[in-house]
């Protein structure tokens, strides 16, 4: 029986960059993907691809994005997103609880982890289209976020896994781990299911990178709560939470908020779980240009509490939490020119009109003589004084609401209105395993290592809680997947 070096369980962003950072040191390396090949890559083919760094300014996007044209780059303002920037990000939305060693690994880490993938052949480019606006003919990026990889998410996987066949490193698909094998101290391998027939494969070191539990109802419902067996999945059907699993049954320590995830406002008629063919499309993020309002008629969030990049991922809890679990996204035409990208694709849970009395009529489920009065309230508590600018948090509000708008408020007064329905999209889970910062090795209930266990991505607990930094998600996975397998080339020698 052959006995490899390095087993990947998992073939997402952080398992790839986990194999490539084994592979380089000259171990042999095998990938297990449960899903079949046409659906590849677990929740990183789903994502955007916006991936967030620390950089100092131009030079630094420009050497990741070689073949960024110089007329491009002088009508843009990159700014700078400084390590002390990403610190207060992380920390600031996690209401400090993020766990310092793993936080500073992540960001310390982040640029060189970023020149690492493009030197691997990971390609990237600015996100011109998401998170800059053209003012007086100049870009200005805004948020923290400023590259995504070429491609979005198929593209990250489809490069990852090119260059993984080159190395020389091999993938089995639809092959499912079910049980990592030891010694009765150290890890020798796992089994696994392949179309029927079960296997065990032997190894000197094992990494989990197999993804959260999101696409598990049942442990949706007993971690995060009742009602989440409702919520949609962003991403991945195959992310069931079976690597956290396996790890524990071997002794291996929970970590983190394991009653918190990464959920958005998606669109309410989306599939139960994510559809290739639209990506993230589904997903409706320019609410801060506009309102939310509920089955009442009633706002129920500050829209422009802050940039979307800090606020979309705990908004999607907040939606389903409202009567029947779904909200209306209200704009009006002095606005609709700023919504991204995913509120023009074809299926989309939309309704327009000429007049806000038509509107009111249209938007299913809503109390139309509260929406009304809601929206008249609203409109006569804008600051209409302070200009409006996308580019920053303006100060552009609302005074005397039950719930005020603290930025970007403009009246909805300017018809033809638009609406779109949304519900709770999740994409992935908080809560994991917990690891040594130094190596990515899996902690037992005792805090020892587990010899020959690593992991990598979104089953590591401990990074992110409450709330996530827009981005934050690859950049956790690539820094960690390449610690991880560095890790375990090492051992394998």
């Amino acid at each position: 029986m052959t006995t490899w070096d390095t087993i990947i369980i998992g073939a997402g962003n952080a398992a790839f960059c986990a194999a490539h950072a084994a592979r380089e040191q000259g171990s042999s390396v095998l990938m297990l993907e449960c899903a079949p090949e046409s659906e590849n890559g677990g929740n990183s083919r789903y994502t955007a691809g916006a991936i967030r760094f620390a950089y100092d300014g131009v030079d630094d996007i420009r050497a990741l994005c070689p073949d960024l044209p110089e007329g491009q780059v002088a009508i843009t303002d990159f700014g700078t997103y400084t390590t002390e920037q990403f610190f207060d990000d992380m920390f600031r939305v996690t209401r400090f609880r993020t766990d310092p060693a793993l936080c500073e690994r992540l960001v310390m880490t982040s640029r060189d982890t970023m020149h690492w993938m493009r030197k691997k052949g990971i390609r990237f480019m600015p996100i011109y289209g998401r998170q800059a606006f053209k003012v007086d003919g100049r870009f200005k990026f805004w948020g923290g976020l400023t590259l995504e990889t070429w491609g979005g998410g198929p593209g990250l996987v489809d490069a990852h896994t090119s260059i993984a066949k080159e190395s020389g490193i091999v993938i089995r698909y639809e092959t499912r781990a079910l049980e990592i094998l030891t010694d009765g101290h150290t890890v020798t391998g796992v089994k696994v299911r392949h179309k029927g027939q079960i296997e065990d494969l032997k190894s000197k070191s094992i990494v989990i990178a197999s993804g959260g539990f999101q696409a598990n109802p049942e442990m949706r419902t007993r971690y995060l709560g009742s009602g989440w067996e409702m919520a949609r999945v962003r991403g991945s059907r195959f992310n069931t939470g079976e690597g956290i699993k396996m790890a524990m049954n071997i002794g291996a320590s929970s970590y983190g908020n394991w009653s918190g995830c990464h959920a958005v406002g998606w669109d309410y008629n989306a599939p139960e779980f994510g559809d290739l063919d639209v990506g993230d499309g589904f997903q409706k993020h320019s609410y801060p240009w506009g309102i939310m309002v509920n089955a009442t008629g009633k706002r129920f969030v500050d829209e422009g509490a802050d940039f979307r990049n800090y606020t979309y991922a705990k908004y999607g809890r907040v939606i389903l939490g409202q009567p029947d679990q779904f909200a209306w996204q209200i704009f009006d035409s002095k606005v609709t020119h700023l919504l991204r990208d995913e509120y023009r694709i074809k299926r989309v849970t939309k309704v327009t009109a000429p007049t806000l009395e038509e509107l009111a009529g249209k938007l299913e489920g809503v109390d139309p003589n509260s929406f009304l009065d809601e929206i008249n309230a609203y409109n006569r508590s804008v600051d209409t004084q302070t200009p409006f600018d996308p580019n920053v948090k303006d100060g552009r509000g609302t005074y005397g609401l039950s719930v005020n708008k603290s930025n970007w408020a403009n009246t909805i007064n300017e018809g033809p209105f638009e609406a779109y329905q949304v519900g709770c999209g999740i994409t992935f889970t908080f809560g994991g395993l917990r690891i040594d910062p130094d190596t990515a090795q899996v902690l037992d209930n005792d805090l020892y290592p587990i010899p020959g266990l690593f992991a990598a991505g979104e089953l590591v607990g401990g990074v992110f809680f409450f709330n996530y930094p827009g981005g934050t998600g690859l950049i956790n996975g690539s820094v960690f997947g390449r610690l991880a397998g560095s890790s375990a080339a090492r051992i394998s020698k």
